[in-house]
């Protein structure tokens, strides 16, 4: 209680000098509703109804103004508590708004209280200190010195130590309600919940792209490299085609590194990601860079939407790797619009070779055909590496 004695008194402090503007206006409302016969003095304590006519006046002001970030800037820095910061939204709620109307008028209310008590016992009992040495005269009565002044002197400090204890409470209480009534509305929170899952879900999506664009370029590095190794001496011309095959994909994944850092990045000034992504109009770069024996059946695809277009190409760029990495011999692409649907199929027509298990990439496009709501079949088909794809046209992420 010690530790935060002193700053919450000083919210409470802050409460009813906040306060104070309605109390005035109230006071000067009320000396005029009685006929002007009297000049109303502003350095008395008013009476408990002009204090009760405001605090409705109170309320209403904390539904309209914009009290919301003064009041959390003050809980927190002198309740000592912590209140979640909402994020901002274009408009205010009537949730919030009532949330911070009930806050604005606790404060005001208790901290206008304990204020008036401070102003009064505080000096009262400041005055009795003395009187046992000293005497008075207070309201036409007579203090004498000595033992006749000393209960005046207990009471004065018993009400301070009231005063302390009363402190304390109102400060416990405030700072209890002040996360209930500042923090986050259900509407707000449910707000920040998708707002993370968004980001989560971009990140998810960043996750996938360097997989896929990084992890197939790799992988068409690392067998043309071994092919290129094979045939450098004896057949050159196949050895610089491999080689160019692999500039082609180091290039390709370079790009793709670019974009996704930059995305990550955040470029503020606005250079960061945004390079267009890839789509099926691109397939014909993606068989080249491969460097494989691809024989590609690719219809017309231009009525593909946007969305679908960009996720399929990543889903034909991961299958092109695995058949690149899980079988041999010429790879047969097809892509093809067969009514409301997009069909790919990418596969091996030969034997499977032993490849290192564990990886991401059936995962990734399955997350991708999910989104999507479409259908994915991976996985050994007669002797080979298969992937087929159904994609509707008309789903979105």
């Amino acid at each position: 209680m010690r530790k935060n004695l002193a700053r919450r008194w000083a919210c409470l402090v802050l409460g009813g000098a906040l306060l104070m503007p309605y109390m005035m206006a109230g006071v000067l409302m009320s000396g005029v509703l009685s006929g002007g016969s009297r000049v109303p003095d502003l350095m008395l304590p008013v009476e408990l109804g002009v204090f009760a006519a405001v605090m409705p006046v109170v309320a209403l002001t904390g539904l309209f103004l914009p009290v919301r970030a003064l009041e959390v800037n003050a809980a927190q820095g002198l309740l000592g508590v912590h209140v979640d910061t909402p994020p901002r939204q274009a408009r205010r709620s009537w949730q919030e708004r009532r949330r911070t109307a009930a806050w604005f008028t606790l404060h005001l209310g208790v901290g206008g209280i304990m204020s008036g008590c401070t102003l009064a016992i505080v000096p009262f009992t400041l005055w009795t200190l003395p009187l046992p040495w000293r005497g008075t005269t207070w309201l036409g009565y007579s203090i004498g010195p000595g033992w006749a002044a000393l209960p005046w002197t207990l009471a004065g400090i018993a009400l301070l130590v009231v005063l302390v204890f009363a402190v304390a409470g109102a400060g416990a209480l405030l700072a209890r309600l002040a996360p209930v009534l500042l923090g986050p509305t259900p509407d707000e929170r449910l707000a920040a919940v998708e707002e993370q899952a968004r980001g989560l879900a971009e990140r998810n999506r960043l996750a996938r792209e360097l997989h896929d664009s990084v992890g197939h370029a790799l992988s068409v590095v690392t067998l043309q490299a071994a092919a290129a190794g094979r045939v450098l001496d004896r057949d050159p011309d196949t050895a610089r085609a491999a080689l160019a095959a692999i500039e082609q994909s180091a290039r390709s994944a370079l790009d793709d590194l670019d974009h996704v850092l930059g995305v990550l990045r955040e470029d503020r000034a606005g250079r960061g990601g945004t390079e267009p992504q890839a789509t099926l109009a691109d397939l014909d770069a993606l068989v080249r860079a491969s460097g494989a024996q691809v024989r590609a059946e690719v219809g017309d695809l231009s009525g593909v939407p946007a969305v679908v277009s960009r996720e399929a190409y990543r889903i034909v760029q991961e299958a092109l790797t695995n058949a690149i990495k899980h079988g041999h011999g010429p790879v047969r692409l097809a892509a093809a619009v067969q009514g409301d649907d997009l069909k790919l199929e990418v596969s091996n027509p030969a034997a499977a070779r032993e490849g290192r298990g564990g990886g991401r990439g059936v995962t990734g496009m399955r997350e991708r055909v999910r989104l999507l709501r479409g259908e994915l079949e991976a996985g050994p088909a007669e002797g080979g590496w298969q992937v087929s794809v159904r994609l509707p046209l008309r789903s979105s992420p």
